[in-house]
Order: C-alpha cells, then structure tokens, then sequence
C-alpha cells in the first residue's frame, strides 16, 4: 500500500502549504465522560491510564471536537456535558469543535430524528428552536471561557437533517432554512468561529455539488466544508475500489470545492480498520500528507472520529487496542513533528 500511495503522490503536483495558523490535528473523543461512567479509562503505550484528552495531545493532537446531542438519555453530550470536556480541551491549550446533531441522539447520512422536545413544530418554529439551541449551547461555553474555533450545523448532513421536514431530497428549502439559522445564531454568539457544514463521502464530487449548489442558491454563506473520508465504509459500500482512490478522489474533490465555492475544507471525520494498525498508519499519514501538501492550503485539518473505541469493539474504526494507542495514532505524531 505504501508504494501505491508514494506512486499516486508522484503524479500529482506537489504545492507548499504557507498557513497564517497550524495545520489541525485532532480528534472526536466525545464518548470520553461516557466511558469513565462505566469504568473505561484509556492508557498511554506503557499501559498507564492517562485522560484521553491529555493522550490525544501527547500524540499531536491540538484541537478536540465534540459532539451536541439536545436532551440526551443520560446526560452524555448534552451541553453541560460538552462543556466538561471543553475545559479539559481548553486547559491544554486545545480550541473545540462543537458538532451540533440536532437530535437527542446519534444523527448520520441514515438518521436524522428530530428531538423530542422539537415534535409538532413546523418549519419556522423548529428554525428558532434551533437557533435558540445553537445560541444557548454556544454561550454556555463562551461564559466559560471556552475558545470555540469552529461550529458545526448538522452531523454528515448528506441527506438534510430534522427529518422529514428538512430531508435535503424531498426538502431542499427547509433544509437550507434550518441550516442558515444555525449558521446565523452561531456567529452572534461567536462572530469569529468558522461554520462548518458537513457530508460523509468525501471523495464523491457530484454529491457534494448538488448539495452546495443548493444551499448556496437559497442563500446559505458558511465557513468551510467538512468532509468523512472512510476508505473502510467506501469500500464496504462498493463506492470505492480501494484505500488510495478513497485517498485520491478525496483530495482531488477538496481542490475541486475550494476553486468552486472559495472557501476551505476539513476532514472532519476519517478512521481506518484498527485490526490492521499499521496498514491505518500508512492511510492516515498519506491522507494528512496529501491535506497538507496537495490541496494549496485548501484543507485545514484532520480530525480522526473516536479514536479511543477499542479495535475489538463493534466498531472497529478506532484506534486504539486492549484501551492502548495503536500504531495508528503515530501517523498523528509524526505529523504534529
């Protein structure tokens, strides 16, 4: 696989990346609290138990994102929860992404349930709703000093979010309503936060015309464009023919986007199968080398989503084994280095 990727690299043109701030390295530990309620706490390669934030940084980590879920069972992810994890960020010297769902639990390309509290609101109120859940969450964190750097309206909102009302298929005006007045109520609470909104896919360009081609025609403006790059789920769903046309077609999408739309993209979301460590390894750091060097500054950052979940567990896209890093989380050294 190393030879293939070094082989891709060599056909494209290597540009120099000259950024005013770092290249962002971070990942999505939003399941930490949650974790340390059963008992489960990660340890560093020694075997020492060591708070993930704090393990995420000693591994070259320098941003956290977390997720929002509006009234969750059990409290994890609800605001006062993401707040918690914040400071942790915060106190290491490391902005947050906040990652809105807009649900009261997980919301992806094949779910997109409204909240509870939200049932039986039409569009204009569910808009307000919104924003008032956006602005509330946001100035909760801004009255703590937190430093909120980006702020993300929706989750892999390929489909539109706040099912039906604002599947983007059925939908595209409510959707693009919705997702305007998160945008909006975020930049009142913090003027300088980059919004980001967000599909899974990242290596398929037709969708991701056809979806920002429709925001923008309703008049949505954002930040930047956030990407999920999984050459497992790619693959897996016979979208891809391997690991390094995942890699490619995702690079080549990021400056396809950034020349369209004018502004920047994040992956925001990547993993690999932590059954093969160093196979991962070799993805993550020809992916965060191609952000880096093949995009002409286009791409910001590389997030990795729940890098803590175990390799064993039934999600096998983490990164770490026997609550140990993998040698997957080198790739994110060597390239903080």
């Amino acid at each position: 696989m190393k030879k293939i990727i070094l082989t891709a690299f060599a056909a494209m043109t290597l540009i120099s990346v000259s950024a005013a701030e770092p290249f962002w390295l971070g990942g999505d530990i939003s399941g930490t609290t949650a974790d340390e309620a059963r008992g489960h706490y990660t340890k560093n390669a020694e075997g020492v138990v060591t708070e993930t934030t704090q393990l995420m940084k000693d591994y070259g980590m320098n941003a956290t994102r977390l997720r929002v879920w509006v009234d969750p069972k059990g409290g994890f992810s609800s605001p006062a929860d993401v707040l918690e994890m914040a400071k942790r960020s915060q106190a290491l010297g490391m902005p947050v992404m906040i990652d809105f769902h807009y649900s009261d639990w997980w919301a992806d390309p094949g779910k997109q349930n409204p909240p509870k509290a939200w049932t039986g609101l039409d569009v204009k109120q569910t808009a307000e709703a919104l924003a008032d859940h956006t602005r509330k969450t946001l100035q909760l964190l801004k009255d703590n000093g937190i430093d909120v750097k980006w702020v993300q309206i929706g989750n892999e909102t390929t489909h539109g979010f706040l099912w039906p009302m604002g599947r983007f298929e059925e939908n595209p005006e409510n959707y693009a309503l919705l997702t305007k007045a998160g945008c909006e109520a975020a930049k009142e609470v913090y003027p300088e936060a980059k919004t980001i909104i967000h599909l899974d896919d990242g290596f398929n360009q037709e969708l991701y015309d056809r979806v920002f081609d429709s925001l923008k025609a309703n008049g949505v403006e954002w930040d930047i464009i956030g990407m999920s790059v999984y050459p497992y789920w790619a693959m897996e769903g016979n979208k891809e023919e391997s690991e390094i046309m995942t890699l490619v077609d995702s690079i080549a999408n990021i400056n396809h986007l950034k020349s369209k739309y004018g502004t920047d993209v994040m992956i925001v979301e990547t993993g690999v199968d932590a059954r093969k460590p160093e196979e991962g390894k070799q993805f993550i750091a020809a992916l965060v080398k191609a952000a880096q060097k093949l995009t002409d500054g286009a791409c910001t950052g590389v997030f990795y989503w729940a890098p803590e979940i175990d390799a064993d567990a039934a999600y096998h896209l983490g990164a770490f084994s026997e609550g140990k890093p993998t040698a997957i989380m080198e790739a994110f050294r060597e390239a903080a280095r």
